[in-house]
C-alpha cells in the first residue's frame, strides 16, 4: 500500500535528503526532492505528493512561507505537511501549525523511527478521507462545505482551510450541538496511534474561529468542543 504514496523531501542539506530518501525508497515510497522553499512549491505542483517533509531554515524561501503558499494551491488537495527541524522551541512549532503544518519530525532521527513516523502521518491522510461522507455538499447557516473539493464558503466568500482545519470542521459539523471530546477529536482527525499535544488542537480551533467567527465553536470546559449555528 505505501508504495503508492508520493513523498516530497525538502531540505538544503544533501546528506539529510539522501538519508531520508534512501530509507523511504527501501519501504517502497515514491520520492521527489527539493533544496529550498521555492523549488518545493514548483515540485509540489507537478508531483502532487501525499506527504511533504519540509525543513524550516532554508535559503531563498523558508519552510514556513513555503507551507503557507502550498496550502493555498487547491489542486494539491491538501497533502500532509511535516516540518523536519532541529528547532524544538514552542514559538517555531506554533508558527508551523499556524502556517498549516500537520506535525513535526525532529532531527536527527533514527531510520526505524522515521519509517514509523511517516506511516503514522500517511495514516492520517487515510483517516481524513474516511471522514468525508457521500454527501458532496453541506449547508450550515451561512456556511457551505464542499467535501469533495475541500472548499468552504461563508456568505458566498471562499475560506481557505488547511487539511486538518477542514477535517476538524467536518467532524464538528457532522452532529450540530454534539460535544466532541478531545479524545474523539484526536482519534477521528489525527488517529489513535499518533500523539499530539493539547496545544495542537487549541491552535486549530483558534484558527477556525478566526476564519469563521468566534461564535461558531463553543468550548465546553473540561470536555471538548461543539459547533453551533
Amino acid at each position: 500500500m505505501q508504495g503508492k504514496y508520493k513523498v516530497l523531501l525538502v531540505d538544503d542539506e544533501p546528506d539529510i535528503i539522501e538519508f531520508i530518501s534512501f530509507n523511504l525508497e527501501q519501504e517502497g515510497y515514491v520520492i521527489e526532492k527539493a533544496e529550498n522553499g521555492l523549488e518545493a512549491i514548483e515540485k509540489a505542483r507537478k508531483f502532487k505528493p501525499d506527504l511533504i517533509i519540509l525543513d524550516i531554515m532554508m535559503p531563498l524561501m523558508d519552510g514556513i512561507e513555503a507551507c503557507e503558499i502550498i496550502r493555498e494551491i487547491p489542486e494539491l488537495h491538501n497533502p500532509i505537511i511535516a516540518f523536519l527541524t532541529a528547532r524544538a522551541e514552542d514559538y517555531s512549532q506554533i508558527a508551523g501549525f499556524e502556517a498549516g503544518a500537520d506535525d513535526y519530525i525532529a532531527k536527527p532521527i533514527k531510520p526505524k523511527v522515521l519509517i514509523s513516523k511517516v506511516k503514522a502521518l500517511l495514516k492520517r491522510r487515510r483517516i481524513g478521507n474516511e471522514i468525508i461522507s457521500s454527501e458532496e455538499e453541506v449547508l450550515i447557516g451561512h456556511i457551505t462545505i464542499n467535501k469533495e473539493q475541500y472548499k468552504v464558503e461563508q456568505n458566498g466568500k471562499e475560506i481557505i482551510l488547511p487539511k486538518k482545519e477542514f477535517e476538524l470542521l467536518l467532524l464538528l459539523t457532522s452532529k450540530l450541538g454534539k460535544v466532541f471530546t478531545r479524545a474523539e477529536i484526536y482519534s477521528k482527525v489525527w488517529g489513535e496511534d499518533v500523539f499530539v499535544g493539547d496545544r495542537t488542537i487549541d491552535v486549530h480551533i483558534r484558527k477556525l474561529r478566526e476564519k469563521l467567527g468566534n461564535s461558531c465553536i463553543d468550548t465546553v470546559k473540561g470536555i471538548g468542543y461543539k459547533f453551533v449555528e
